[in-house]
Protein backbone atom coordinates (compact mmCIF):
# COMPACT_ATOMS: atom_id res chain seq x y z
CA UNK A 1 0.00 0.00 0.00
CA UNK A 2 1.10 3.75 -0.74
CA UNK A 3 -0.02 7.03 0.16
CA UNK A 4 -2.61 8.01 -2.97
CA UNK A 5 -0.96 10.00 -5.85
CA UNK A 6 -0.51 13.77 -4.69
CA UNK A 7 -0.10 13.42 -0.98
CA UNK A 8 2.48 12.68 1.16
CA UNK A 9 3.88 11.16 4.61
CA UNK A 10 5.73 13.89 6.78
CA UNK A 11 8.29 12.21 8.98
CA UNK A 12 10.11 13.18 12.00
CA UNK A 13 13.32 14.99 10.97
CA UNK A 14 10.99 16.72 8.70
CA UNK A 15 7.74 17.62 10.82
CA UNK A 16 10.04 19.25 13.50
CA UNK A 17 10.39 22.10 10.26
CA UNK A 18 6.83 22.01 9.85
CA UNK A 19 6.46 22.75 13.38
CA UNK A 20 8.82 25.45 13.91
CA UNK A 21 7.07 27.57 10.75
CA UNK A 22 4.00 26.75 12.10
CA UNK A 23 4.71 28.18 15.26
CA UNK A 24 6.48 30.93 13.84
CA UNK A 25 3.08 31.93 11.64
CA UNK A 26 1.38 31.89 14.95
CA UNK A 27 3.32 33.90 17.14
CA UNK A 28 3.52 36.91 14.46
CA UNK A 29 -0.51 36.58 14.05
CA UNK A 30 -0.80 36.89 17.99
CA UNK A 31 1.38 39.96 17.82
CA UNK A 32 -1.17 41.29 14.76
CA UNK A 33 -3.95 40.25 17.11
CA UNK A 34 -5.20 37.94 14.40
CA UNK A 35 -6.74 34.96 15.89
CA UNK A 36 -7.38 31.01 15.33
CA UNK A 37 -9.80 30.14 13.54
CA UNK A 38 -10.82 26.41 12.95
CA UNK A 39 -13.40 25.16 10.39
CA UNK A 40 -14.10 21.67 8.83
CA UNK A 41 -12.52 20.17 6.41
CA UNK A 42 -15.53 19.41 4.43
CA UNK A 43 -18.27 21.61 3.66
CA UNK A 44 -20.98 21.67 1.55
CA UNK A 45 -20.48 22.01 -1.90
CA UNK A 46 -22.86 24.95 -2.57
CA UNK A 47 -20.33 27.05 -0.21
CA UNK A 48 -17.70 26.82 -2.62
CA UNK A 49 -19.52 27.20 -5.53
CA UNK A 50 -20.59 30.74 -4.25
CA UNK A 51 -17.66 31.99 -2.36
CA UNK A 52 -15.23 30.72 -4.65
CA UNK A 53 -16.95 30.95 -7.86
CA UNK A 54 -18.41 28.81 -10.97
CA UNK A 55 -15.90 30.11 -13.82
CA UNK A 56 -12.71 29.52 -11.69
CA UNK A 57 -10.37 26.72 -12.16
CA UNK A 58 -10.97 26.00 -8.79
CA UNK A 59 -14.57 25.00 -8.54
CA UNK A 60 -14.90 23.83 -12.33
CA UNK A 61 -11.85 21.05 -12.51
CA UNK A 62 -9.78 20.91 -8.81
CA UNK A 63 -12.50 20.25 -6.08
CA UNK A 64 -12.69 16.74 -4.22
CA UNK A 65 -16.85 16.30 -4.51
CA UNK A 66 -18.82 13.56 -3.58
CA UNK A 67 -22.41 12.91 -2.07
CA UNK A 68 -22.88 11.77 1.37
CA UNK A 69 -25.72 8.82 2.67
CA UNK A 70 -27.44 11.60 3.16
CA UNK A 71 -27.43 12.62 -0.59
CA UNK A 72 -26.10 16.00 0.35
CA UNK A 73 -22.86 17.41 -2.24
CA UNK A 74 -20.20 17.76 -0.09
CA UNK A 75 -16.35 18.92 -0.85
CA UNK A 76 -13.25 18.42 0.59
CA UNK A 77 -12.24 22.36 1.15
CA UNK A 78 -9.59 23.65 -1.53
CA UNK A 79 -9.07 27.21 0.16
CA UNK A 80 -9.61 28.55 3.63
CA UNK A 81 -11.33 31.78 2.85
CA UNK A 82 -14.74 30.66 1.90
CA UNK A 83 -15.11 28.36 5.17
CA UNK A 84 -13.67 31.45 7.30
CA UNK A 85 -16.55 33.74 6.04
CA UNK A 86 -19.27 31.06 6.33
CA UNK A 87 -18.01 30.53 9.58
CA UNK A 88 -18.14 34.56 10.20
CA UNK A 89 -21.34 34.64 9.07
CA UNK A 90 -23.04 31.30 11.22
CA UNK A 91 -21.57 32.63 14.10
CA UNK A 92 -22.10 36.23 13.98
CA UNK A 93 -18.85 37.32 14.56
CA UNK A 94 -19.84 40.70 12.63
CA UNK A 95 -22.02 41.35 15.89
CA UNK A 96 -19.22 41.10 18.36
CA UNK A 97 -17.80 44.77 19.73
CA UNK A 98 -14.10 44.13 18.66
CA UNK A 99 -13.74 45.09 14.76
CA UNK A 100 -12.51 44.56 12.46
CA UNK A 101 -12.66 40.81 13.14
CA UNK A 102 -8.83 39.33 12.38
CA UNK A 103 -8.83 35.53 11.91
CA UNK A 104 -5.76 32.96 11.08
CA UNK A 105 -6.30 29.48 9.85
CA UNK A 106 -3.79 26.73 8.78
CA UNK A 107 -4.78 23.40 8.04
CA UNK A 108 -5.13 21.29 5.40
CA UNK A 109 -6.74 21.73 1.60
CA UNK A 110 -7.52 19.66 -1.36
CA UNK A 111 -7.42 20.55 -4.98
CA UNK A 112 -7.65 17.55 -7.87
CA UNK A 113 -4.20 19.01 -10.06
CA UNK A 114 -1.32 17.81 -11.53
CA UNK A 115 1.44 16.87 -8.78
CA UNK A 116 4.52 18.40 -8.99
CA UNK A 117 7.39 20.30 -6.68
CA UNK A 118 5.57 22.10 -4.33
CA UNK A 119 1.90 21.60 -5.67
CA UNK A 120 -0.21 18.61 -4.05
CA UNK A 121 -3.39 17.18 -4.16
CA UNK A 122 -3.39 17.68 -0.32
CA UNK A 123 -1.53 20.56 0.97
CA UNK A 124 -1.28 22.79 4.23
CA UNK A 125 -2.19 26.34 3.71
CA UNK A 126 -1.74 28.87 6.28
CA UNK A 127 -3.91 32.21 5.64
CA UNK A 128 -5.25 35.64 7.22
CA UNK A 129 -8.97 37.27 7.26
CA UNK A 130 -9.69 40.53 7.86
CA UNK A 131 -13.15 41.34 8.25
CA UNK A 132 -14.86 44.75 8.43
CA UNK A 133 -12.47 47.47 7.98
CA UNK A 134 -12.20 49.73 4.52
CA UNK A 135 -9.79 51.18 5.67
CA UNK A 136 -6.29 51.34 3.41
CA UNK A 137 -3.91 50.92 6.37
CA UNK A 138 -5.44 47.16 6.97
CA UNK A 139 -4.28 46.49 3.08
CA UNK A 140 -1.04 47.27 3.98
CA UNK A 141 -1.51 45.66 7.67
CA UNK A 142 -2.03 42.63 5.81
CA UNK A 143 0.76 43.00 2.99
CA UNK A 144 3.31 43.51 6.05
CA UNK A 145 2.23 40.76 8.00
CA UNK A 146 3.04 38.61 5.23
CA UNK A 147 6.15 40.16 4.19
CA UNK A 148 7.01 39.86 8.03
CA UNK A 149 6.12 36.07 8.03
CA UNK A 150 8.63 35.23 5.18
CA UNK A 151 11.60 37.79 6.25
CA UNK A 152 11.46 36.58 9.70
CA UNK A 153 11.49 32.62 9.19
CA UNK A 154 14.74 33.79 7.11
CA UNK A 155 13.89 34.42 3.38
CA UNK A 156 15.55 37.25 1.66
CA UNK A 157 14.80 36.98 -2.35
CA UNK A 158 11.60 37.81 -1.87
CA UNK A 159 9.35 40.59 -4.08
CA UNK A 160 6.60 42.16 -3.44
CA UNK A 161 4.08 42.55 -6.28
CA UNK A 162 0.66 44.64 -5.66
CA UNK A 163 -2.08 46.05 -8.32
CA UNK A 164 -5.90 47.91 -7.45
CA UNK A 165 -8.59 46.15 -9.17
CA UNK A 166 -10.61 49.40 -8.21
CA UNK A 167 -14.05 49.36 -7.08
CA UNK A 168 -16.83 48.12 -8.92
CA UNK A 169 -17.55 50.64 -11.74
CA UNK A 170 -13.86 50.72 -12.63
CA UNK A 171 -13.35 46.71 -13.42
CA UNK A 172 -16.68 46.74 -15.15
CA UNK A 173 -15.38 49.80 -17.64
CA UNK A 174 -12.02 47.61 -17.06
CA UNK A 175 -13.50 44.04 -18.30
CA UNK A 176 -15.65 45.66 -20.98
CA UNK A 177 -12.60 47.09 -22.39
CA UNK A 178 -10.82 43.91 -21.69
CA UNK A 179 -13.72 42.04 -24.16
CA UNK A 180 -13.37 44.91 -26.89
CA UNK A 181 -9.36 44.31 -26.89
CA UNK A 182 -9.68 40.40 -26.98
CA UNK A 183 -12.42 39.67 -29.32
CA UNK A 184 -10.80 40.25 -32.53
CA UNK A 185 -8.44 37.55 -31.15
CA UNK A 186 -11.01 34.93 -29.71
CA UNK A 187 -10.35 31.96 -31.90
CA UNK A 188 -6.53 32.23 -31.62
CA UNK A 189 -7.03 31.90 -27.44
CA UNK A 190 -7.26 28.49 -25.93
CA UNK A 191 -10.39 27.17 -25.04
CA UNK A 192 -10.44 28.12 -21.22
CA UNK A 193 -10.11 31.70 -22.42
CA UNK A 194 -12.65 31.73 -24.70
CA UNK A 195 -15.23 30.64 -22.02
CA UNK A 196 -13.38 33.76 -19.84
CA UNK A 197 -13.89 36.33 -22.43
CA UNK A 198 -17.79 36.23 -21.76
CA UNK A 199 -17.49 34.71 -18.02
CA UNK A 200 -15.01 36.88 -16.22
CA UNK A 201 -12.51 38.57 -18.52
CA UNK A 202 -9.70 39.12 -15.98
CA UNK A 203 -8.62 36.04 -15.79
CA UNK A 204 -7.71 36.07 -19.38
CA UNK A 205 -4.55 37.92 -18.22
CA UNK A 206 -3.76 35.42 -15.74
CA UNK A 207 -3.62 32.27 -18.44
CA UNK A 208 -0.44 30.47 -18.36
CA UNK A 209 -1.11 29.00 -21.97
CA UNK A 210 -1.46 32.43 -24.08
CA UNK A 211 0.49 34.63 -21.86
CA UNK A 212 2.96 34.96 -24.69
CA UNK A 213 0.13 35.85 -27.05
CA UNK A 214 1.05 39.42 -28.61
CA UNK A 215 -2.34 40.56 -27.66
CA UNK A 216 -1.48 40.54 -23.89
CA UNK A 217 1.02 43.09 -24.41
CA UNK A 218 -1.09 45.83 -24.88
CA UNK A 219 -4.16 44.60 -22.93
CA UNK A 220 -5.87 47.52 -21.36
CA UNK A 221 -4.24 47.93 -17.91
CA UNK A 222 -6.67 48.37 -14.51
CA UNK A 223 -4.68 51.27 -13.42
CA UNK A 224 -6.19 53.75 -16.71
CA UNK A 225 -9.83 52.35 -15.91
CA UNK A 226 -9.42 53.60 -12.48
CA UNK A 227 -11.95 56.07 -10.85
CA UNK A 228 -11.02 59.26 -8.81
CA UNK A 229 -11.98 56.93 -5.74
CA UNK A 230 -10.23 53.98 -6.38
CA UNK A 231 -7.32 55.48 -7.24
CA UNK A 232 -7.23 57.67 -4.06
CA UNK A 233 -7.70 54.48 -2.11
CA UNK A 234 -4.34 53.04 -3.83
CA UNK A 235 -2.35 56.07 -3.50
CA UNK A 236 -3.29 55.61 0.55
CA UNK A 237 -2.27 52.14 0.64
CA UNK A 238 1.27 52.47 -1.04
CA UNK A 239 1.49 55.68 0.97
CA UNK A 240 1.24 53.24 4.38
CA UNK A 241 3.65 50.37 2.74
CA UNK A 242 6.17 53.37 2.31
CA UNK A 243 5.90 54.59 6.01
CA UNK A 244 6.12 50.74 7.38
CA UNK A 245 9.78 50.78 4.63
CA UNK A 246 8.49 47.85 2.63
CA UNK A 247 9.30 48.03 -1.03
CA UNK A 248 6.78 46.69 -3.56
CA UNK A 249 6.45 46.71 -7.07
CA UNK A 250 3.15 47.37 -8.78
CA UNK A 251 1.90 45.41 -11.99
CA UNK A 252 -0.69 46.29 -13.61
CA UNK A 253 -1.88 42.68 -15.23
CA UNK A 254 -1.59 41.17 -11.84
CA UNK A 255 -5.68 39.72 -11.26
CA UNK A 256 -7.05 38.00 -8.83
CA UNK A 257 -9.80 36.75 -11.10
CA UNK A 258 -13.09 36.16 -8.23
CA UNK A 259 -15.57 38.50 -8.89
CA UNK A 260 -15.59 40.11 -5.34
CA UNK A 261 -12.04 41.39 -5.58
CA UNK A 262 -11.77 44.68 -5.72
CA UNK A 263 -9.34 47.25 -4.74
CA UNK A 264 -6.10 45.83 -3.45
CA UNK A 265 -4.70 42.85 -4.92
CA UNK A 266 -0.43 41.57 -4.61
CA UNK A 267 1.49 37.99 -4.40
CA UNK A 268 4.62 37.50 -3.47
CA UNK A 269 7.10 36.32 -5.45
CA UNK A 270 10.83 33.94 -4.80
CA UNK A 271 13.68 35.05 -6.77
CA UNK A 272 15.82 32.06 -5.08
CA UNK A 273 17.63 30.67 -7.56
CA UNK A 274 16.44 27.20 -7.96
CA UNK A 275 13.82 27.77 -6.53
CA UNK A 276 11.26 26.34 -9.45
CA UNK A 277 8.99 28.08 -12.61
CA UNK A 278 6.70 28.83 -10.49
CA UNK A 279 7.49 31.86 -8.11
CA UNK A 280 4.63 32.80 -6.46
CA UNK A 281 4.97 32.06 -2.35
CA UNK A 282 1.40 33.90 -1.65
CA UNK A 283 -1.40 35.50 -3.15
CA UNK A 284 -4.42 37.97 -1.67
CA UNK A 285 -6.22 40.62 -2.06
CA UNK A 286 -9.28 42.55 -0.48
CA UNK A 287 -13.21 41.47 -1.23
CA UNK A 288 -16.74 42.85 -1.54
CA UNK A 289 -19.43 40.50 -1.76
CA UNK A 290 -18.48 37.78 -0.45
CA UNK A 291 -20.20 37.89 3.09
CA UNK A 292 -23.16 39.30 2.05
CA UNK A 293 -23.55 35.86 -0.74
CA UNK A 294 -23.11 33.70 2.17
CA UNK A 295 -25.80 35.18 3.96
CA UNK A 296 -24.18 37.70 6.18
CA UNK A 297 -24.64 41.74 5.99
CA UNK A 298 -22.65 44.17 3.73
CA UNK A 299 -19.04 43.68 5.12
CA UNK A 300 -15.75 43.91 3.50
CA UNK A 301 -12.66 42.11 3.95
CA UNK A 302 -9.23 41.15 3.27
CA UNK A 303 -6.77 38.27 3.63
CA UNK A 304 -4.29 36.01 1.89
CA UNK A 305 -2.95 32.53 2.17
CA UNK A 306 0.16 30.96 1.88
CA UNK A 307 1.74 26.97 1.29
CA UNK A 308 3.54 25.66 3.71
CA UNK A 309 4.95 23.22 1.61
CA UNK A 310 6.35 26.36 -0.83
CA UNK A 311 7.69 28.03 2.28
CA UNK A 312 9.54 24.70 3.20
CA UNK A 313 11.01 24.85 -0.75
CA UNK A 314 12.15 28.60 -0.45
CA UNK A 315 13.83 28.09 2.47
CA UNK A 316 15.41 25.58 1.17
CA UNK A 317 16.28 27.26 -1.94
CA UNK A 318 17.89 30.16 0.34
CA UNK A 319 19.69 27.58 1.93
CA UNK A 320 17.97 28.72 5.29
CA UNK A 321 18.55 26.29 8.38
CA UNK A 322 15.81 26.41 10.63
CA UNK A 323 17.17 26.27 14.65
CA UNK A 324 15.57 23.03 15.56
CA UNK A 325 16.29 21.88 18.18
CA UNK A 326 17.17 17.46 17.97
CA UNK A 327 18.99 17.07 21.14
CA UNK A 328 17.19 15.28 23.95
CA UNK A 329 17.21 16.53 27.78
CA UNK A 330 18.15 13.69 29.75
CA UNK A 331 18.39 9.60 28.95
CA UNK A 332 17.73 7.43 31.72
CA UNK A 333 20.32 4.27 31.67
CA UNK A 334 18.85 1.25 34.49
CA UNK A 335 20.89 -1.77 34.92
CA UNK A 336 19.70 -4.53 37.10
CA UNK A 337 15.58 -5.53 37.64
CA UNK A 338 15.02 -2.84 40.74
CA UNK A 339 16.50 -0.30 38.92
CA UNK A 340 14.60 -0.73 35.54
CA UNK A 341 11.28 -0.46 38.28
CA UNK A 342 12.68 2.51 39.63
CA UNK A 343 13.70 4.07 35.81
CA UNK A 344 9.73 3.88 34.85
CA UNK A 345 8.87 5.97 38.23
CA UNK A 346 11.85 8.82 37.62
CA UNK A 347 10.83 9.01 33.86
CA UNK A 348 7.52 9.74 34.74
CA UNK A 349 8.56 12.22 37.74
CA UNK A 350 10.74 13.85 35.50
CA UNK A 351 8.66 14.36 32.36
CA UNK A 352 5.77 15.80 35.11
CA UNK A 353 8.63 18.36 36.13
CA UNK A 354 9.06 19.76 32.44
CA UNK A 355 12.10 17.56 31.40
CA UNK A 356 12.29 15.60 27.65
CA UNK A 357 13.43 11.93 28.69
CA UNK A 358 13.45 8.90 27.22
CA UNK A 359 14.84 5.34 28.47
CA UNK A 360 15.45 1.90 27.34
CA UNK A 361 12.37 -0.17 26.14
CA UNK A 362 14.74 -3.35 24.41
CA UNK A 363 16.78 -4.37 27.45
CA UNK A 364 19.47 -3.49 26.07
CA UNK A 365 23.17 -3.82 28.05
CA UNK A 366 24.46 -0.96 29.52
CA UNK A 367 27.03 -0.50 26.50
CA UNK A 368 23.53 -0.74 24.04
CA UNK A 369 21.87 1.79 26.19
CA UNK A 370 24.48 4.46 26.05
CA UNK A 371 24.75 3.92 22.49
CA UNK A 372 20.76 4.97 22.20
CA UNK A 373 21.78 8.18 24.67
CA UNK A 374 24.40 9.13 22.18
CA UNK A 375 22.40 8.39 18.81
CA UNK A 376 19.47 10.70 20.58
CA UNK A 377 21.96 13.09 21.44
CA UNK A 378 20.95 13.61 25.21
CA UNK A 379 22.40 16.39 26.84
CA UNK A 380 22.15 14.62 29.93
CA UNK A 381 22.24 10.77 31.22
CA UNK A 382 20.77 9.72 34.71
CA UNK A 383 22.42 6.20 35.68
CA UNK A 384 20.33 3.80 38.12
CA UNK A 385 21.55 0.25 38.91
CA UNK A 386 20.14 -1.78 41.57
CA UNK A 387 23.59 -0.63 44.18
CA UNK A 388 22.80 2.94 44.04
CA UNK A 389 18.74 2.31 44.36
CA UNK A 390 19.20 0.71 47.87
CA UNK A 391 21.13 4.04 48.99
CA UNK A 392 19.11 5.90 47.24
CA UNK A 393 21.22 7.94 44.49
CA UNK A 394 21.56 8.13 40.99
CA UNK A 395 24.99 9.10 39.20
CA UNK A 396 24.19 12.11 36.45
CA UNK A 397 26.59 12.53 33.61
CA UNK A 398 27.02 15.36 31.89
CA UNK A 399 27.84 14.30 27.98
CA UNK A 400 28.85 17.17 26.76
CA UNK A 401 31.88 18.01 29.67
CA UNK A 402 32.01 13.81 30.92
CA UNK A 403 31.34 15.17 33.90
CA UNK A 404 29.40 13.05 36.63
CA UNK A 405 28.39 13.24 39.67
CA UNK A 406 25.95 11.18 42.72
CA UNK A 407 22.99 12.82 43.67
CA UNK A 408 20.02 11.63 46.14
CA UNK A 409 16.62 10.28 43.75
CA UNK A 410 14.47 12.78 44.78
CA UNK A 411 16.94 15.80 43.61
CA UNK A 412 17.61 14.79 39.87
CA UNK A 413 14.41 16.73 38.47
CA UNK A 414 15.54 19.81 40.29
CA UNK A 415 19.31 19.71 39.57
CA UNK A 416 18.04 18.73 35.88
CA UNK A 417 15.73 21.49 35.67
CA UNK A 418 18.19 24.17 36.79
CA UNK A 419 21.51 22.56 34.45
CA UNK A 420 19.08 22.68 31.34
CA UNK A 421 18.11 26.30 32.47
CA UNK A 422 21.65 27.30 32.33
CA UNK A 423 22.50 26.60 36.22
CA UNK A 424 20.65 29.81 37.10
CA UNK A 425 18.31 29.69 40.25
Amino acid sequence: MRAPRGTQDILPGTSEKWQFVERKLMDICHRYNYKEIRTPIFEHTELFQRGVGDTTDIVQKEMYTFEDRGGRSITLRPEGTASTVRSFVQNKLFGLPNQPTKLFYIGPMFRYERPQQGRLRQFVQFGIEALGSNDPSIDAEVMGLAMNAYEELGLKSLTLVMNSLGDKDSREAHKQALVDHFSPHREELCADCQVRLGQNPLRVLDCKKDKDHPAMADAPSILDYLNDESRSYFEKVKAHLDRMGIEYVIDPNLVRGLDYYNHTAFEIMSRAEGFGAITTLSGGGRYNGLVEDIGGPETSGIGFALSIERLLMALEAEGVVLPIEEALDCYIVSLGEKAEEASVRLTHQLRQAGVQVDKDYLQRKMKGQFKSADRLNAKYVVVLGDREIEQNAVSVKDMETGQQEELPLEEVAEFLKKQLAGGKD
